[in-house]
């Protein structure tokens, strides 16, 4: 079985998650791919997130409908901060026998090799670079400290191409917070659930009751 893992905050999940899923899912025959919502990210320990359980019900209506994706509680369950190597040491013992991959944004490329113990995550799960279409990526000799010369083979032959989309967490907050659309950013289903529980601030803005879907 191949396996993709693709973790994040999804605060909320945008169709620019769901594009970069699919698109790995397809291009490297993978069997599943499983969201690992984040609990306590080690980036990000100074920013309010949403609470998971509306961030795991935002990805479960997203996610709806499509067999070969699912949702692992492992970090949202944990007390301790979320780091990948840990998250993949668990899915191993879970699915004893398959093979993992790392979905991993170019965004993020740059940052790995300073993430927790990056060598061992190599060898559990090489990344799968996502780029951008009609871009090449980026010379990546600054990942040979943390990935043996078979794995950097593995790596750069796995680069999977998607559509460009320019669809943003951060920016979707922000549009609810200023009362505008995000219409066509992320699934009727998630704005609908956005609107009904008054996430990101959506509550300050009772005069503009249409505004998400407007």
């Amino acid at each position: 079985m191949r396996i993709g893992m693709y973790g994040g905050t999804f605060d909320p999940i945008h169709y620019g998650h769901l594009l970069l899923a699919e698109s790995a899912r397809q291009q490297m025959n993978l069997d599943k791919v499983i969201f690992v919502p984040a609990g306590i990210p080690p980036h990000k320990r100074d920013w309010t997130l949403a609470p998971e359980k509306d961030r795991i019900a935002m990805l479960e209506l997203a996610i709806r409908g499509n067999a070969a994706f699912e949702i692992d509680r492992y970090e949202i369950d944990s007390p301790n901060v979320s780091y990948t190597v840990h998250t993949l040491e668990y899915l191993h013992e879970r699915y004893p026998g398959a093979e993992f991959f790392l979905l991993l944004g170019e965004d993020m490329l740059r940052s790995f090799p300073h993430w927790r113990e990056p060598q061992r995550i190599c060898e559990l799960a090489p990344p799968l670079v996502i780029g951008r279409a009609g871009r090449e990526i980026e010379d990546l000799d600054f990942l040979s400290g943390v990935a043996s010369p078979e794995k950097m083979e593995q790596i750069k032959r796995s680069r999977i191409h998607m559509i460009q989309v320019a669809y943003s967490s951060s920016e979707i907050r922000d549009c609810i917070a200023q009362g505008k659309s995000i219409r066509y950013q992320t699934p009727p289903e998630v704005i609908e659930y956005i609107q009904k529980n008054a996430l990101y601030g959506y509550a300050s803005h009772e005069e503009l009751q249409d505004a998400l879907m407007s």
